[in-house]
């Protein structure tokens, strides 16, 4: 906990830009809520196949394969990997390289995405190999999408990966 003016309080911790506060509304007024502006990020893959092509087409921002980003890339880096026994390997071995500081200098790791290797659940072992992953930044998932396996990304992102939608800044239009 930080001492500021005597009083103590929790540290908060506020990832990307922070909008100056406006006007507080009177008593009768409604309060709008903001609208943000989508960040944009740089898709890395922590392997070959990680699918950075397919969620940069989907979620927007940048494709970076595996190269890192360059100058004219978004310095936010979102780390990609599948969710089998090398992908995860792969991407622990990337967290070392961003806590170890051995990155290019400027890029700021957001998260990690895990992209479906397979339809249904995850097996014990590859859940207990996420876990020091989820201890260490934030994770989003990205379940099996059957249409991108045939290269149809014209669908919208599967319900399932709304996190990364609010992420990214990634529109759902949901029909009823």
């Amino acid at each position: 906990m930080r001492t500021t003016d005597g009083q103590r309080g929790p540290e908060i911790w506020i990832r990307g830009p922070v909008a100056a506060p406006g006007p507080v509304p009177g008593p009768y007024e409604s309060v709008a809520a903001p609208t943000a502006t989508p960040r944009r990020f740089a898709w890395l893959a922590a392997h070959g196949g990680a699918g950075t092509s397919t969620l940069a087409a989907v979620y927007g921002g940048h494709d970076c394969g595996r190269d890192w980003p360059g100058p004219d890339a978004p310095s936010s880096v979102l780390l990609v990997a599948r969710t089998h026994a090398t992908g995860i390997e792969s991407a622990l071995r990337a967290l070392e390289v961003f806590r170890r500081a051995e990155s290019p200098t400027g890029l700021d790791l957001e998260a990690v995405v895990l992209v479906a290797d397979a339809p249904g659940r995850l097996p014990r072992p590859l859940v207990q190999r996420i876990r020091p992953i989820e201890s260490a930044i934030d994770v989003y998932r990205v379940p099996w999408v059957p249409s991108w396996r045939l290269g149809d990304l014209s669908g919208e992102p599967p319900r399932e990966s709304e996190p990364l939608c609010r992420l990214t800044g990634t529109t759902i239009r949901r029909t009823r």
